[in-house]
C-alpha cells in the first residue's frame, strides 16, 4: 500500500506542475509610467507593450515602494517596505536574515531564475534564485532562450528579467526627432532637453523591442499557460522623476497577460504597490503568501473578481549616496497626496544636476542659463533644489503635481489627518528618517555644482 501511494503521488506530480502557470517578469530600469504611448505619450511609441496590454490587463495606478533602484527591488523581492527590510538608501541590501519571497516561490514548486538587473547589480544571488544568469548581456532574450533550451527540469518556472533600459547612459544616436518630443509641463524647454529626450525615447524603444523578443522566446519554450508581467523599478532620471515621491518618480507601467485567465484588453485603476507583485505571483502559482509582510496579492483584480486593492499608498525615499541626500515620505490616496520632506533645510540634488554631461545628462547648463532671465524657469529650478517641509496635491485633477495646496485653509483638516497618519505609519515601520551621505545645505547653492573626487563620478554612475 505504501509503495502504491508513493507511485500515485509521483504520477500526479507532472499534472500538478502542468496546472501551475510559468511566470515571466520583465523589469525595466528608470521608466516613468507617463513616458510611453500606452499611457498617453504618443511621442514615445511602444507597440510591443501595447500588444501585451491588448492581450491582458493594463493597470493604471501602480506605485513603487521607493524611487531608486536597490530599495525598490529589495521591497519587491521581500514584500517589505524599505525601513523594514533594511535597504533604505540606494545601493544598499536588506539586513541579514531578511526573508526572500523567492524562497516561497521555490516552496510552491517553482524553479526560479534571474537574468539582468533584477535585484541590484551583484545582489541577485542574495535572494536565493536557483539560477542566476548574466547581469549584463547584449540581448537578455537570447540569454533566456539559451537557458530554456538547456533546461531539463520538469518544474514550473518563474524567471525574472531585468533590463538596463531606459537607464542612463542613453544611446548616442536616436531615430526620434527632438522637435517631436512631448515634454512634461514642469520642465524647461531647451534644445539640449529635447535632444536628450529623443535619446531617452530611443532607450525606451530598445526596451519595447526586448518585450517583443522575450515574449516570443517564452511563448515558444513555455507554452500558453504563462503569466507575463512587465513593470519598472521607478520613474525616469529626469527632473521631478527618479529620487522623488511625485508620481513621475513613483508611478510606473504595469501590464500583465495570462491567456485564459486575464481578460484581453482589460484595464484597472486599482491602486497597487510593488511590494504586492511577488505575493500576486505566489497566489497565481498556488503558493502561500507569508504573514506579516507589507505586500498582499492583487490576483483578484487581474482575474476580474475585484475592482480595487489598496485605498492608500505609502512611499519612501532616503537618498543615493552623496549625490542625493534628501529623505522624503509620502501618503497617497486616489485623490490626494501628502509629501513630507523630512529635511527641508537641505538642498535637493541628484546625479543629473551635480555631474551634468558624461554618462548622466547635459541639459542642466541650459536650465541654469534660462533661469537667469526667465522668471518661470527660475521658479522651476528653485522648486527642484529647495522644497517646503510639506506638500499637498490633489492628484486626481493635478497629475503633474503643480499646485501645492498645503496652506489652503479649506484643506487644514485633511492635512492634519494625513500628517498624523503618515507619522504613525513611519513609527509602525520603525522608520527613523535616517540621513545617508553628506548633505548639501539649502542656503549654500554653490555646493550644488561640486564635482565628486576623481573617479567617484564614474563609480557612482556605473553602479547606480
Amino acid at each position: 500500500m505504501k509503495r502504491f501511494l508513493t507511485l500515485l503521488v509521483t504520477a500526479a506530480l507532472p499534472a500538478m506542475a502542468a496546472d501551475k502557470p510559468n511566470l515571466v517578469i520583465l523589469l525595466s530600469d528608470d521608466h516613468s509610467q507617463a513616458d510611453c504611448s500606452l499611457y498617453g505619450d504618443p511621442s514615445i511609441p511602444v507597440p510591443n507593450m501595447e500588444k501585451l496590454a491588448a492581450e491582458g490587463m493594463k493597470l493604471t495606478r501602480c506605485f513603487v515602494a521607493s524611487p531608486s533602484c536597490a530599495p525598490s527591488r529589495a521591497a519587491m523581492l521581500t514584500g517589505l517596505m524599505p525601513a523594514r527590510n533594511g535597504a533604505e538608501d540606494n545601493h544598499s541590501k536588506p539586513k541579514p536574515g531578511t526573508h526572500s519571497l523567492i524562497e516561497d516561490l521555490k516552496k510552491a514548486g517553482y524553479e526560479t531564475a534571474a537574468f539582468g538587473k533584477v535585484a541590484h547589480y551583484k545582489h541577485n544571488p542574495l535572494y536565493g534564485f536557483d539560477h542566476v544568469g548574466p547581469e549584463r548581456a547584449p540581448d537578455l532574450a537570447a540569454a533566456v532562450n539559451r537557458y530554456l533550451e538547456g533546461r531539463s527540469s520538469g518544474k514550473p518556472l518563474c524567471v525574472f528579467v531585468g533590463s538596463h533600459d531606459p537607464h542612463v547612459p542613453w544611446p548616442a544616436k536616436t531615430t526620434f526627432a527632438p522637435e517631436s518630443m512631448k515634454l512634461p509641463p514642469h520642465w524647461i524647454d531647451t534644445p539640449a532637453t529635447r535632444r536628450q529626450r529623443a535619446l531617452y525615447a530611443q532607450s525606451v524603444k530598445h526596451l519595447d523591442g526586448l518585450i517583443g523578443r522575450l515574449r516570443k522566446v517564452t511563448a515558444e519554450k513555455l507554452g500558453d499557460n504563462t503569466l507575463f508581467m512587465h513593470s519598472s523599478d521607478h520613474g525616469a532620471q529626469w527632473p521631478f522623476g527618479k529620487w522623488n515621491l511625485y508620481d513621475y518618480g513613483t508611478r510606473v507601467p504595469l501590464v500583465v497577460a495570462w491567456p485564459g485567465e486575464i481578460a484581453p484588453g482589460s484595464t484597472s485603476d486599482a491602486m497597487v504597490s510593488w511590494v504586492d507583485l511577488v505575493p500576486t505571483l505566489l497566489e497565481a502559482g498556488g503558493g502561500t503568501v507569508p504573514e506579516k509582510i507589507d505586500g498582499k496579492s492583487f490576483l483578484p483584480v487581474l482575474l476580474g473578481k475585484a475592482q480595487s486593492h489598496r485605498e492608500k499608498i505609502f512611499t519612501t525615499h532616503s537618498g543615493d549616496r552623496n549625490m542625493n541626500v534628501y529623505p522624503i515620505r509620502a501618503l497617497r490616496t486616489g485623490e490626494w497626496k501628502l509629501i513630507h520632506n523630512l529635511r527641508p533645510d537641505l538642498a535637493f540634488t541628484t546625479h543629473s544636476d551635480v555631474l551634468r554631461g558624461g554618462k548622466a545628462v547635459s541639459y542642466w547648463d541650459q536650465w541654469d542659463e534660462a533661469a537667469q532671465n526667465d522668471p518661470k524657469a527660475k521658479a522651476l529650478v528653485k522648486r527642484y533644489h529647495v522644497r517646503p517641509e510639506f506638500e499637498l496635491y490633489q492628484v486626481s485633477v493635478d497629475p503633474w503635481e503643480l499646485e501645492n495646496k498645503i496652506d489652503a485653509p479649506e484643506h487644514a483638516e485633511r492635512v492634519a489627518e494625513m500628517k498624523k497618519e503618515l507619522a504613525e505609519w513611519m513609527k509602525s515601520q520603525g522608520d527613523t528618517g535616517r540621513i545617508f551621505g553628506k548633505p548639501r545645505p539649502a542656503d549654500q547653492p554653490e555646493t550644488w555644482r561640486e564635482v565628486p573626487k576623481k573617479g567617484a563620478a564614474k563609480e557612482e554612475e556605473a553602479e547606480e
